[in-house]
């Protein structure tokens, strides 16, 4: 068990004073088995006139900001700290009807999985799902954990990381074309994979701890990270982190959930002014364990 402390800020730039509209937020975790949400702040700059909790579709804790004066920098700063049990890959306990590949999902679970097995981007051709047939045994029993955990692996090993200042997630096609994209990439290329195969997916955002930033082969931690679920009956939710090879949640801090990434975006919002007054913005995210925090104060 560990308790995890996450920073993030985001901060907006203008070249003059601006009104903005409502903006959303998606920084608070969920309590779960396996993460405890301890304490969690908010802070806005300028000062909002209103913030107001939701929950969205898929239950997920969302914070809407709004603002009446105009300013020509917009902040939020976001501080959560939780207390986090990994649960390893090889715990898996799947039920015996779904320990190889292909099984049916329960008639009572189909119905509500129904969303999250539908492709949902274009693959003419066929080469999402003949990439994905390849983790497949031709004439004997695929066991359904081994086939996700090589799909995951196979795009650790074989795409390339690379970070991506733009908005929005790269097309399933394109990032099997091209082998390289971001985390987010990743996990939609593993969604779209996994539910040509007729399983469950969904998307996840949130954080992931990095022992040793300077030098580490983990990836996209210096942001927020995103991974993918897919659903086996008795395990659950299981978590692939692609990006990194992860089977399970070791390291992840989960945030949200949704059916494509577009629904899981951290901060959304608006402004009222031209395309050109926008100058800059940065993001900075820390994620800390205790001993971590205890030998920075001390």
């Amino acid at each position: 068990m560990t308790i995890f402390s996450v920073r993030h800020v985001t901060t907006y730039q203008y070249k003059r004073r601006v009104a903005f509209g409502e903006h959303r937020l998606l920084f608070r975790p969920r309590d779960s088995f396996d993460q405890t949400l301890l304490n969690s702040r908010l802070s806005v700059e300028p000062q909002p006139d209103r913030i107001r909790w939701i929950l969205d579709v898929f239950g997920n804790c969302v914070a809407l900001v709004g603002f009446s004066q105009t300013s020509r920098n917009l902040r939020f700063e976001t501080i959560i700290r939780l207390q986090h049990t990994p649960q390893a890959a090889m715990d898996l306990q799947i039920d015996e009807r779904a320990l190889t590949y292909p099984f049916v999902y329960d008639a009572e679970e189909a119905p509500d999985l129904e969303s999250t097995i539908k492709r949902h981007y274009p693959d003419p051709d066929g080469e999402i799902a003949r990439w994905a047939q390849q983790f497949v045994k031709i004439g004997q029993p695929t066991e359904t954990g081994h086939l996700l955990m090589t799909m995951c692996y196979a795009i650790h090993e074989g795409f390339a990381y690379a970070r991506r200042m733009a908005h929005g997630t790269q097309a399933p096609l394109e990032t099997l074309k091209l082998r390289h994209g971001t985390c987010r990439d990743f996990a939609l290329l593993m969604m779209e994979a996994a539910r040509s195969l007729g399983l469950a997916a969904r998307f996840v955002t949130g954080y992931i701890y990095v022992p040793d930033r300077d030098g580490s082969t983990t990836l996209g931690g210096g942001s927020t990270h995103a991974w993918c679920q897919v659903y086996l009956p008795g395990a659950g939710w299981v978590e692939f982190d692609p990006t990194n090879g992860i089977v399970g949640n070791r390291d992840l801090i989960r945030v949200g959930v949704a059916r494509d990434p577009k629904q899981a975006i951290p901060l959304w919002g608006s402004y009222d002014g031209r395309a050109s007054d926008f100058e800059n913005m940065s993001v900075q995210v820390n994620v800390t364990t205790d001993d971590q925090d205890a030998k920075r104060n001390g």
